[in-house]
Parts: C-alpha cells; structure tokens; sequence
C-alpha cells in the first residue's frame, strides 16, 4: 500500500537525518570513518526518495471476476504473447482470464513492430492418448498498445476448438 512506503520513507528519512549528524560530528572530531559516513549518508538519502517515490505511484491491479488462473508460456515483448489455460475451463472463464491477460501483460514499454496491436491467444494441451499431446488454441484478445483502458479491445472465443475440451468431472454427492 502506499500508505506503508510512507510510512517507511518517514523511518528511512529518520535514518538518514541521524546518518548525517554522525556525519558532521565525524568531520567536526576528526573521526577517521568520516569518509566512509558521507557514503552512508548518501544511500540514506537515495533510498529514501526512492522509497517516497514508491509511495507515490499507486500499485493497482485490475481484477477480473471469474479468470482463472494461466501461465504466458511465450512473449516476444512487442505484440503478441500466449497463455496457457487448464483443459477445464469453460467459455465464461476464458473470457474472463483473456481480459485479465489483456490488463497484465499490458505494458507501454512493448515495442511495436510496425502494429498497433497486442494479441494474446489463449491455449491449452490436450491428451487424446497416452503420450501424444495436442495443443489447441481456444481463442484471443486484441488489445491496444498504448492505451491502458482500451475500450475496443476485442475477444474471440473459438467455440468448436472449446466444444473439443472435456467436460468438467461434477463433485460427487455423498
């Protein structure tokens, strides 16, 4: 939270404010680790206006309600990047955690190759038999890369690759 690297650039200020005296008492009395106080005083003081700088900048994640949750397995750090999801997830949950890749993996730092857009494509691995694996693409979201709140961010869901993945196994009832 903010409020804690506040709270904890007040202390680190403290800190440094004391490293300082020591400082000006080194150099008053002749201390022969004067020198080596002007360092410490100095990453004190660094460290503090880093640590204010963090409290500054409000740490927000935005999360969406129903994601599960996925791993990139591939990201070229320009526009297009895939996750990997669990074979049980359904159509809402896959829209749900596309959103959710679509607000992480935002970053305005990703080069643009030319497009103005990231794609995110949403895969899963299937094992129709023992030692085989097929991976399946289950769909995509396009996104802006420069603006954060992209309103015409567009999802596609593949429906027949989803209808391909096996249902979820119910709970028994006991």
């Amino acid at each position: 939270m903010p409020s804690d690297f506040l709270a904890a650039a007040q202390w680190s200020g403290i800190l440094a404010l004391l490293a300082g005296i020591a400082t000006v008492l080194g150099f008053v009395l002749g201390w022969g680790i004067r020198f080596r106080l002007v360092g410490a005083t100095g990453f004190m003081v660094v460290l503090t206006v880093g640590i204010f700088a963090l409290g500054l900048v409000p740490f927000t994640r935005t999360v969406v309600p129903g994601a599960v949750s996925f791993s990139r397995v591939f990201d070229n750090g320009a526009t297009r990047a895939v996750i990997a999801v669990p074979p049980t997830i359904t159509a809402s949950e896959l829209e749900a955690t596309l959103e959710q890749a679509a607000s992480d993996l935002f970053s305005p730092g990703r080069m643009s190759t030319g497009q103005r857009q990231l794609t995110i494509q949403a895969r899963t691995v299937l094992h129709p038999e023992p030692g085989l694996s097929k991976p399946l693409f289950l769909g995509k979201v396009e996104r802006s890369l420069s603006n954060r709140d992209d309103s015409d961010m567009a999802i596609t869901l593949y429906r027949d690759r989803i209808a391909q993945l096996p249902a979820a196994v119910a709970p028994a009832n006991d």
